[in-house]
């Protein structure tokens, strides 16, 4: 973590002639999160190919359907041997954001901790403005309230993250209800019968509260330290456009 926590140091030293002591740090991280999601774009792009693949199945899908309306059980197996066929994952969506996860439980450990290798954490001296980047927003409550200088840099963050929020609600809103109607066509060119949304049986659950996910973003971003909620707000920004480019 020393090792990390020095390329952030470094990087931020690079940044500050255009950035300023005041946001250098904050411009590292944001920089870094976005070489994070550079190298996992390759799986995004795979994962929207899989999306379009698993699109194209709906019709065989909903032939098994009809045909094993009355055994839920078979149909589950029917659905998952056309996806390994077909070397189609219903979960390869997933794959980007498990990647990520090391990326950003290292940020989160490294500006949570008051030493690192036995010496002082120095970049809990950085800052966003006014703000502790090793900070969270209770202390900007405690430290000036809702309207103090850090937690106006809060209350900018979350209305980033409620913007890319609502963006990606209507998005997925508007994705789901496509994939409803292919997969009601679908099933009524198949004859009808047996569910109309042509996905995995099991993940229909998934599919109603995925619009509402980017909301969770909003809490996270209150309960840790301003750093990690630095790279929460740059990747799940990234992604909202990555998705409609690639998804479009």
């Amino acid at each position: 973590m020393s090792v990390f926590a020095h390329l952030v140091e470094q990087l931020a030293d690079l940044l500050e002639p255009l950035f300023h002591a005041c946001a250098a740090a904050a411009a590292a991280i944001v920089l870094f999160t976005a070489l994070v999601r550079l190298l996992v774009h390759p799986l995004s792009r795979a994962a929207a190919r899989g999306g379009r693949a698993r699109a194209a199945l709906q019709p065989r899908i909903a032939e098994l359907r009809r045909r094993h309306a009355k055994n839920p059980e078979k149909l589950r197996q029917a659905v998952l041997e056309l996806h390994a066929e077909e070397k189609v994952s219903p979960l390869s969506g997933l794959l980007p954001s498990l990647l990520q996860l090391p990326a950003f439980f290292l940020l989160y450990h490294l500006f949570s901790n008051r030493t690192i290798g036995g010496a002082p954490n120095g970049l809990l001296d950085h800052r966003l403005f006014a703000a502790p980047l090793g900070g969270r927003w209770a202390d900007a409550l405690a430290d000036g309230g809702v309207f103090g200088a850090a937690g106006v840099v809060y209350l900018a963050l979350f209305a980033v993250v409620a913007a890319v929020a609502t963006f990606n609600y209507r998005r997925t809103k508007q994705m789901a209800a496509a994939d409803a109607t292919a997969g009601a066509g679908a099933t009524a060119g198949a004859g009808g019968g047996g569910g109309a949304d042509g996905q995995l049986p099991g993940l229909g659950a998934v599919g109603k509260v995925a619009p509402f996910m980017s909301f969770l973003t909003l809490f996270t971003v209150a309960v840790m330290p301003l750093a990690a909620a630095l790279y929460m707000v740059t990747s799940t920004a990234w992604s909202a456009v990555e998705r409609a480019v690639l998804y479009r």
